[in-house]
């Protein structure tokens, strides 16, 4: 199912909000400071091109809670919102419901994504 569901999600969904993380991370890398929070960008947009099959679990760091904190003013919302909106539409059918489910995973690690760590089920 993981396979299906990842192939299904890639051409529904996880285009768009994949290249969207990419594009978060290639305009945080464009600053020095800003190259960490980049780089997890990347890590996550694995995970919104392909999320079916990927647990996700929260650990905390002093790092984690500065960078949630300027992510969320920057670029947090924005994906935030974008995920959770594609994934309302989703569950307003039976068939979407397991695609919206992943968009809401994908909001929440949009507003917290330091910290987090993919966990391959």
């Amino acid at each position: 199912m993981g396979c299906l569901g990842n192939a299904i999600w890639f051409l529904c969904c996880g285009l768009w909000q994949g290249f969207s993380w990419v594009l978060a991370g290639v305009l945080w890398s464009i600053t020095i400071i800003g190259i960490p929070i980049g780089r997890q960008c990347f890590k996550l947009a694995s995970l919104a091109f392909f999320p079916f099959g990927k647990e996700i679990q929260y650990r905390g760091s002093t790092f984690s809670v500065l960078a949630n904190f300027l992510w969320m003013i920057f670029s947090g919302i924005l994906l935030a919102i974008g995920a959770f909106l594609n994934g309302l539409l989703l569950c307003c059918t039976i068939i979407g419901i397991p695609f919206g489910l992943q968009c809401f995973k994908i909001a929440k690690l949009a507003l917290s994504p330091f910290g987090a760590v993919i966990i391959h089920t």
